[in-house]
């Protein structure tokens, strides 16, 4: 899958750079016309993170991400602070089809267990970071745990889906870390790995899929207009 991306922050499709809430760029101030745009394109995949969910734990743009699911006709995934069984269930039964835990997957694993354990495939995990290091809470804290070492311990608890973004890459239009997705689609090569962060242009996304990453986000090139709604429904297509 392709999945456009529509970050919501205060209720507008925002961009940030390297994931600073202080760098922030209006996309859309009504993203559930962007939403509308982008199924109209032809595209049926929709990455959708509540910005400020992930800072305080609370599905802040829960009526937006609703009102997107009511227009949108396709696969929805969304995350952005989701942290307690409530929160995933109330997404689950809006229709959302796939729910992502970011800072509880490292912080409350026994958590991520549940989720699993209640929701199955509904359930990916968000491993962000830079220099290899997962960071959390909306990526203002870094941590000292490693991508591989989630990765496995998240792979133990029965999670197959893995949205893998390098914060350093994410906004700057300088190209996703490859290396870094190979790498992890290659030492855990029976789960996906979902890339986010970086993409540029079209042979972004080809190079890619010649490392087997088969889902890809793409989110400040459509904004900038590196790459066209048009372009990655031919890719679809």
């Amino acid at each position: 899958m392709i999945l456009p991306a529509i970050d919501l922050l205060d209720g507008q499709s925002v961009r940030l750079l390297k994931g600073d809430y202080n760098a922030v760029t209006v996309i859309n101030s009504d993203p559930i016309k962007q939403a509308k745009q982008i199924n109209h394109a032809g595209l049926k995949a929709l990455h959708v993170v509540d910005l400020d969910g992930a800072k305080s734990g609370i599905a802040s743009n829960f009526k937006i991400i609703l009102a997107i699911r009511q227009v949108f006709t396709g696969f929805i995934e969304v995350g952005g602070g989701i942290r307690t069984l409530a929160q995933i269930d109330q997404y689950a039964k809006a229709g959302i089809n796939r729910v992502i835990l970011g800072s509880v997957a490292l912080k409350n694993p026994n958590l991520a267990r549940q989720a699993v354990e209640k929701y199955g495939d509904l359930i990916a995990v968000g491993i962000d970071g830079k220099h290899g290091k997962v960071a959390t809470e909306g990526w203002l804290e870094q941590s000292t745990v490693d991508f591989e070492t989630l990765l496995a311990s998240m792979i133990a608890i029965g999670v197959e889906n893995f949205i893998v973004t390098d914060i350093s890459r994410d906004g700057t239009l300088s190209g996703p870390n490859t290396a870094l997705l190979a790498q992890l689609q290659h030492q855990f090569s029976h789960i996906n790995v979902i890339a986010s962060g970086g993409i540029a242009t079209i042979g972004d996304l080809k190079a890619l899929k010649q490392v087997y990453i088969q889902d890809i986000i793409v989110g400040k090139a459509l904004a900038a207009g590196t790459i066209s709604l048009t372009q990655l429904a031919g890719l679809e297509g």
